[in-house]
């Protein structure tokens, strides 16, 4: 049980003690800071602000709290109810909004939930104003506004619709073209807003969808990170079902992966190099990702005759650099597609429509597409957090370890070795390190984790 304060947002497990989980209180005490802070930022007299939330269990408590605390500080509140983030993202725009908060844990199992922080443009906050908004909660010195000054709330429950409409409506995605493909395919919304958002449009782009785990209940048939080895039920399914492949997306649906015609995972890591792959071959330009993302999106971009870059981990790290660079795409290697045209949010219903549009144009199956890519292999390791482990002391000594190679320390410590890389940072969303590595096999990308996380342990006294 943990509560956690980040550029990520506030994130905790439901129950507990305030100020150790994520209860009412401290759900009252950060929607009134973040409240606050926007008042100070945008210095208007009147504000308004579009809630959403994925499916998850605690998620109508946790929205009934914010909304009423949102408007008891005089801020009016559009309130989508069942939503996705990136559907949240550009609502705040087109609603003219200050600013939104997305109740979703993202990937995190069920108990967790957290208050994703968006500012007037429908992007993520960036670290100055987290924390200041951090400094607020601490004081508790919150005013609140009489009875006469109260805010309203307007519910809206079509923006999934209008959000689809927005993707059909991009330059690069046309529904013709997608339509006369005839493709099938599966859909794992892991029981939350996924399974509403994603077979919709894949419907009004003539898809034929077989829904599995797509009611949003909350209940989460399945660990809700789209990783290998919580997937099987989609991939038998994608299978049995001789469908062209399957799409699985996380509760709050901005990580998207695919499953292969022949049942095998596509890659998350693949997800964006396939988008940008269809991107660049239509609109010349550059790219982003994190520190953690895949070579292979390097590669894809110079072919075109691109340049690539990497950003820190963090979906606000990587929209400043992909603003700085005028990157034409760009995300994350977890499955988060950014594509500017849209808007810069990772967005999985903009990288169903790419994907789908990249296939239809280049024929073949989904398994042929993977294996014309460059072949990287990772590891994505963890190491749990201890009370009183020096994590940033470990991560000095891992850099001087490893001094003579090429080494990044913008997030945490990168290791770019001739044949491979290993990237270690202490995680915004989780009390862990992440170890992530890759390599020329599963094999390679496996081991040399396995060599670093023993390494860690020896330097830390574990």
């Amino acid at each position: 049980m943990t509560l956690i304060k980040s550029i990520s947002g506030i994130r905790g497990t439901i129950g507990g003690k305030p100020s150790e989980n994520l209860t009412p209180l401290d759900a009252v005490k950060f929607a009134a800071a973040y409240g606050i802070w926007l008042k100070e930022y945008s210095k208007k007299e009147k504000l308004k602000v579009v809630i959403g939330r994925d499916a998850r269990l605690s998620g109508e408590m946790i929205q009934n709290i914010v909304v009423s605390t949102l408007v008891g500080l005089g801020i009016d509140v559009i309130d989508l109810d069942l939503s996705t983030t990136p559907t949240v993202e550009i609502a705040v725009p087109l609603e003219a909004a200050d600013g939104g908060i997305i109740l979703t844990a993202s990937h995190n199992p069920k108990q967790w939930n957290a208050l994703k922080l968006l500012n007037e443009k429908g992007e993520f906050l960036d670290a100055e104003q987290g924390a200041k908004i951090l400094a607020i909660a601490d004081k508790e010195e919150f005013v609140f506004s009489e009875v006469d000054d109260l805010g309203t709330i307007l519910r809206n429950d079509s923006y999934i619709d209008i959000h689809i409409d927005e993707v059909l409506n991009l330059s690069l995605v046309d529904k013709e073209v997608i339509k006369a493909a005839k493709f099938k395919v599966v859909v794992d919304g892991v029981n939350s807003t996924g399974g509403i958002a994603i077979p919709k449009l894949l419907e009004e782009l003539g898809v034929e969808v077989v829904k599995l785990y797509c009611e949003p209940t909350g209940h989460f048939p399945h660990n809700p990170e789209p990783l290998k080895e919580h997937l099987g039920d989609i991939s038998a399914l994608v299978i049995k079902e001789k469908a062209d492949f399957g799409i699985v997306v996380d509760p709050d649906v901005d990580r998207l992966a695919f499953i292969s015609n022949d049942g095998e995972m596509f890659g998350e890591e693949y997800t964006l190099v396939a988008c940008a792959d269809y991107v660049l071959g239509k609109t010349k330009g550059n790219t982003v990702s994190n520190l953690s993302s895949s070579r292979a999106l390097r590669d894809i971009t110079e072919k075109h005759g691109g340049t690539y870059e990497a950003a820190a981990v963090g979906e606000v790290n990587v929209v400043t650099k992909m603003k700085a660079t005028n990157a034409v795409i760009g995300g994350e290697g977890n499955g988060g597609i950014i594509y500017p045209e849209s808007h810069y949010g990772r967005d999985s219903l903009v990288g169903s429509a790419l994907f789908l549009m990249l296939m239809a144009e280049k024929g073949g199956t989904v398994a042929e597409l993977r294996a014309s890519y460059p072949s990287y292999f990772m590891s994505k390791k963890k190491i749990q957090l201890t009370p009183g482990l020096d994590v940033d002391g470990i991560l000095v000594a891992m850099a001087d370890k490893y001094k003579d190679e090429e080494i990044s320390t913008i997030d945490g410590v990168k290791i770019d070795f001739a044949e491979n890389w290993v990237h270690l940072r202490k995680s915004n969303t989780e009390p862990i390190i992440r170890i992530y590595t890759e390599a020329k096999s599963q094999a390679e990308a496996d081991k040399l984790a396995d060599r670093v996380i023993s390494e860690i342990k020896e330097v830390a006294g574990l």
